[in-house]
């Protein structure tokens, strides 16, 4: 799932951001409205966590621009404002859901899970292919009831190449779903992950590479 945090506190952009790749989510932030508009105009998210009283261009402003587009990308919108008719009139401006500062971590998760969800085609949290057992909301894999020992990002490419059911999917599509904008795409950052996880899930092999278009499972 990619995600994009747009909040100008920058302490909590940073901690909801790294608390969010700890549950294999690809997060990007920016800390104002413009940069908001900038990255949801070139990059195509999940999810857009979005603090609504942004400095610049307000979050409002934001929001409405994006629900114009007609973008799937689903928007919880946060403020320190919670009351009904503050959330209402977000939710009236396109906001898919809305989150009162201050939250529950777990509870900020869940939402954004949530949200994940209905931004794509509708699939189950627990993932079955080839003997594979993937649980998205508990970050567990197993192959023939054998536990998996998966880095993040590990999990993270298995889930990409596993909700593709059988298509080949570029390593462009991988660095995007998997990886945040930081990810160099000249690198071979791809390849060596998907061989680790080739290593962990063992014999027979399930990952196949396709010579000049990525890989399938």
């Amino acid at each position: 799932m990619r995600v994009l945090v747009a909040e100008d506190e920058r302490d909590l952009a940073d901690l909801v951001a790294m608390g969010l790749r700890r549950q294999a989510m690809a997060v990007d932030v920016v800390y104002d409205g413009a940069a908001a508009a900038e990255r949801l105009a070139v990059s195509d998210y999940d999810v857009l966590v979005l603090d609504r009283d942004l400095p610049g261009l307000h979050g409002d402003l934001v929001c409405r621009e994006l629900v114009a587009r007609g973008s799937r990308t689903r928007i919880l919108m946060m403020t320190a404002a919670a009351s009904v008719p503050e959330r209402v009139a977000g939710l009236g401006m396109g906001a898919d859901d809305y989150l009162p500062k201050p939250f529950d971590f777990t509870e900020l998760v869940a939402r954004v899970r949530a949200l994940g969800r209905r931004s794509r085609d509708q699939v189950p949290p627990v993932l079955t292919r080839h003997g594979i057992v993937l649980d998205t909301h508990r970050l567990q894999a197993s192959r023939d009831g054998r536990h998996l020992h998966l880095s993040l990002k590990e999990f993270a490419v298995l889930e990409v190449l596993m909700r593709a059911e059988g298509a080949v999917v570029s390593v462009e599509r991988l660095l995007e779903e998997a990886w945040d904008e930081n990810a160099d795409p000249f690198t071979t950052v791809v390849r060596v992950v998907v061989s680790r996880l080739r290593a962990k899930l063992g014999d027979p092999p399930c990952i196949q590479t396709v010579p000049g278009a990525g890989y399938l499972l």
